[in-house]
């Protein structure tokens, strides 16, 4: 059974930064590739960001492009999200996943590339 725990949400005023962490158990982190997705009130969960498994290649939605960094550390099992130059509009619940396929290094954006989920971190960004 794989666990994800995100860890880091808060409130913080627009311009400002936050850093999310996830960490993982039950499996071999090392071999999968990670992701951060985010779901806002009355809309549909939304990709954020993904990394491989070694950590080598990143992927971003364009809205957060230039403003977030997903980053790994495989010894220590964990994932994180740094967030920088917040906006309201970023304020949703933000969840971490864990991608279904081994050593898989494509660019993944849509839930069901993923089969483990956390239980989500709330970021609220005020104007």
């Amino acid at each position: 059974q794989v666990q994800l725990v995100e860890t880091g949400g808060g409130l913080v005023q627009a311009g400002g930064s936050l850093s999310l962490s996830c960490a993982a158990s039950g499996r071999t982190f090392s071999n999968y590739a990670m992701g951060w997705f985010r779901q806002a009130p009355g809309k549909e969960r939304e990709f954020v960001a993904r990394i491989s498994w070694s950590g080598g290649r990143t992927y971003y939605a364009d809205s957060v492009k230039g403003r977030f960094t997903i980053s790994r550390d495989n010894a220590k099992n964990t994932v994180y999200l740094q967030m920088n130059s917040l906006k309201p509009e970023d304020t949703a619940v933000y969840y971490c996943a864990a991608d279904s396929v081994p050593f898989r290094i494509q660019k993944v954006t849509t839930t069901t590339g993923y089969n483990y989920w956390g239980q989500g971190t709330q970021v609220t960004v005020s104007s």
